[in-house]
């Protein structure tokens, strides 16, 4: 039998577990989580056990509305829902979706709200979650795109993949005087940041600048931040997290305006896949083009024309 309890404060073990689960990524982790100010969130994280063994963990926190009280996986990260073993069985997935149900009830929760890891980000191929969730009468409020590129085992094999306006786009920046490399100057590229969303969409980061060099200070060989540049100033940046053992996530991408026809994005794209080969990492994700199912077209079309696909980011919710 599985049973359920909140999180205990015991983030080692809850790390640990994260990091040898089939799906666990750096979003699931107590240190990742933690970054967060005191107060924002109430955490109420949950840990399933069989047989007094740690089987799962469910990053959750409550959000309280005029709908009622909520448990969410987990406002505070991209993705969250169930951390699971490799070898989880179909039993105890059906299992651990309805001590969840039957927990949140006792708690007195209205709803449960989760936003599943896509299957990417697993070792080994599994929807059981999937089926328990719907089988429990979780509908599917949200399928965001999210898109992604695999990764080849040489650079030249992936720029087969890019149309030729890529291709091109690549020898333009080149030839434009534009040099790629990594850096830690995440000032200058959040001024380039905060810029273009002013702009595009007029709306802010998700994290304030001392919450990003935080986050590097917390993973400083998880988060790496590769800049484009002409003559020493940066046109365009992207922010990456290794998010698993083999998924790299653009979590921030941007480019000064000004610099535009230079083609620095595309440039920076093709020595950051250089690198992830290098690194042995075999899936690159460049992120939703969707916000609320409302796709952009362009953004859309960009990403594809570098060899990437789509892959659902689904949020699930059951109200009681």
């Amino acid at each position: 039998m599985i049973t359920v309890k909140q999180f205990d404060n015991n983030s080692s073990a809850w790390d640990n577990f994260v990091s040898s689960a089939n799906n666990g990524t750096l979003f699931h982790t107590r240190r990742f989580l933690s970054y967060h100010p005191e107060g924002r969130f109430n955490d109420h994280s949950l840990e399933f056990y069989k047989k007094g063994k740690l089987v799962g963990v469910f990053p959750a926190a409550i959000v309280e509305t005029e709908n009622g009280s909520t448990l969410v996986s987990h406002p505070g990260a991209s993705v969250g829902s169930f951390v699971v073993p490799e070898d989880l069985a179909f039993a105890d997935a059906m299992e651990m979706v309805n001590q969840l149900v039957e927990y949140s009830k006792r708690e007195n929760f209205d709803r449960i709200k989760l936003t599943q890891t896509p299957t990417i980000y697993s070792k080994r191929l599994s929807h059981y979650i999937d089926f328990a969730l719907k089988k429990n009468n979780f509908q599917y409020t949200k399928r965001e795109i999210s898109s992604v590129l695999f990764l080849e085992k040489s650079i030249d094999e992936n720029l087969t993949k890019f149309k030729s306006t890529h291709r091109t786009a690549v020898r333009k920046a080149e030839k434009s005087g534009i040099v790629v490399k990594q850096t830690d100057d995440f000032y200058s590229f959040y001024e380039i940041l905060k810029k273009n969303l002013s702009i595009r969409h007029n709306v802010t980061p998700t994290h304030s600048i001392g919450e990003l060099m935080r986050l590097k200070d917390l993973f400083p060989d998880k988060i790496h931040l590769f800049g484009a540049f002409i003559e020493d100033k940066m046109v365009a940046g992207v922010v990456n997290f290794i998010a698993t053992e083999n998924v790299v996530l653009a979590f921030y991408i941007s480019h000064d305006e000004d610099y535009q026809e230079a083609r620095p994005i595309n440039l920076l794209f093709y020595k950051i896949f250089e690198w992830a080969i290098t690194q042995k990492y075999s899936v690159f994700d460049f992120g939703i083009f969707t916000v609320n199912e409302e796709p952009n077209m362009g953004l859309a079309r960009f990403k594809e024309n570098f060899g990437a696909s789509g892959q659902f980011r689904d949020t699930l919710e059951i109200i009681f």
